[in-house]
């Protein structure tokens, strides 16, 4: 699986990237930025998303709008957050972001449940 990790925090992406590459499944790409993951993203979309909400420049959100007409049933997209806020949520829901994440002490294993398919099983709101 081709994940896209879009992270502008060097540590905390390299701890995501590091945790989820345990999984030998998974080849992981990082960016710093929306715009970098956009230009690498080319003409097709990789097998997973996990974009930050809040990076420099063009918004998580943003990231999500301008690709979201190449968006299939194959992709998997996640916004990952700090933010535990329900109406950022209803706006994501509402923009057609299904999968949400908050960065807390769960992160790896919410993120490996929606990754997985698992995600029904897994409570991902507290």
């Amino acid at each position: 699986m081709s994940i896209f990790l879009i992270e502008d925090d060097p540590i905390y992406a390299e701890f995501i990237s590091k945790s989820l590459g345990k999984n030998p499944d998974y080849k992981i790409h990082l960016f710093s930025s929306a715009e970098d993951a956009y230009q690498a993203i080319g003409g097709s979309l990789p097998d997973a998303l996990i974009i930050d909400y809040k990076l420099p420049g063009m918004s998580g959100i943003e990231f999500y709008e301008k690709i979201k007409p190449q968006i299939n049933d194959h992709n998997k997209v996640i916004m990952l957050s700090a933010l535990d806020d329900g109406n950022m949520v209803l706006s994501f829901i509402q923009k057609g972001v299904r999968d949400y994440v908050i960065k807390d002490e769960n992160v790896i294993e919410s993120l490996e449940a929606v990754l997985s398919g698992k995600d029904e099983d897994y409570l991902l709101f507290n």
